[in-house]
């Protein structure tokens, strides 16, 4: 028989906890506890022992982000979901608790006409994250990953002219790691899928850029891609490159989901390999499901390059695990090396940046 998971549900609204609760409680294998604030959810961290606690963030007594603090002094690595809403401040505040060792979130339903489907969404959104960062068995989606034929491994024929960057689950703390480290004169652009909201796209830029040597922006279409520049791409679209008199600019547009999200990588991936042939370097960093196996798959086709954040410290080896099971990554490096071998794979051939072939 399969252990259960035991949930620790912190939200300050009694509707909330037993909403949530009656809604996770009829997915098999899972247990939820409950506590109204974040003072009774330290509380219950102790005395519960759960295996994943969901934390809301506006509480009174003491609010999510103090609560994750003391959740982690007492277990680091005992993994937490933010519950956010998608308003500004509510982004602000979830980033914050990203940075301060909160795994992942999900957003609350608002303004839904059906409640009853947001909330299966709800719940969808919390048993997706509860089996990847519990690591339930078996996988309640499971996803077959075969291996690929694939050129042989090579040098790029010329400079590498760009870097694409894949990250989910984990993702604004893998790229906060990685992106400081790249210098400022990295002689090409780098453009990243990482999915989110777009309120939390827009100020996840910001708050790179005050960390960065790079411009970091969120991404603007028709804007021409060039060396120095970072670009993510804006929640809830996907963005491509297509050719322009300067190489290549942005295009965004709000196309079917891929891999069940928007904006998805693979879709940018399978562009910039349209456009760049081998002297693309894609890097897929930690994240649930299987988005940039298949761009991954069209930019080692072409000739290009591949990174991937190790297992031992990704989040969640969801997306990077596909692309090692597929047999499509050249480099497989913990996160504190991604940035320094990202700049010396692109620096040593010393690249005329951003220009199309």
């Amino acid at each position: 028989m399969t252990q259960s998971t035991k949930v620790l549900l912190v939200d300050d609204s009694s509707i909330v906890r037993k909403l949530v609760k009656r809604e996770l409680e009829q997915v098999d294998g899972i247990e939820v506890v409950i506590a109204e604030n974040g003072r009774r959810g330290v509380e219950a961290v102790e005395r519960d022992k759960p295996d994943i606690v969901v934390l809301d963030i506006e509480m009174p007594e003491m609010n999510g982000i103090e609560a994750l603090g003391k959740i982690r002094a007492i277990n680091r690595r005992l993994p937490v979901i933010m519950f956010s809403t998608l308003t500004e401040r509510g982004a602000s505040i979830t980033l914050e608790a990203l940075a301060a060792g909160a795994n992942d979130y999900i957003a609350k339903p608002s303004g839904a006409a059906n409640m009853q489907a947001a909330l299966a969404e709800v719940r969808d959104a919390l048993v997706a994250r509860i089996d990847a960062l519990c690591r339930r068995r078996p996988p309640r989606r499971h996803q077959p990953v075969v291996p690929v034929d694939v050129p042989a491994r090579r040098e790029p024929s010329g400079p590498i002219e760009i870097v694409a960057i894949a990250s989910s689950t984990g993702g604004p703390a893998a790229l906060t790691t990685v992106l400081p480290m790249l210098p400022a004169d990295l002689p090409v652009p780098v453009v990243i899928v990482q999915h989110m909201p777009a309120t939390f796209t827009s100020l996840l830029a910001k708050s790179l850029d005050t960390k960065c040597a790079l411009n970091v922006r969120e991404g603007i279409a028709g804007t021409d891609v060039r060396a120095g520049d970072v670009w993510i791409a804006p929640g809830g679209k996907h963005m491509e490159l297509a050719r322009s008199p300067e190489g290549s600019r942005l295009v965004t547009h709000e196309g079917p989901m891929e891999q069940s999200v928007r904006p998805a990588a693979d879709v940018l991936f399978r562009s910039v390999a349209e456009i760049y042939g081998d002297r693309v370097l894609a890097v897929v960093l930690t994240g649930m499901g299987m988005d940039g196996r298949a761009g991954a798959e069209a930019i080692r086709s072409r000739g290009g390059h591949v990174f991937v954040q190790d297992e031992a410290t990704s989040v969640v080896w969801g997306m990077p695990g596909a692309v090692v099971r597929s047999n499509l990554a050249d480099r497989i490096l913990p996160i504190d090396e991604i940035g320094n071998a990202i700049t010396g794979f692109v620096c040593d051939a010393k690249p005329t940046a951003g220009r199309a072939r």
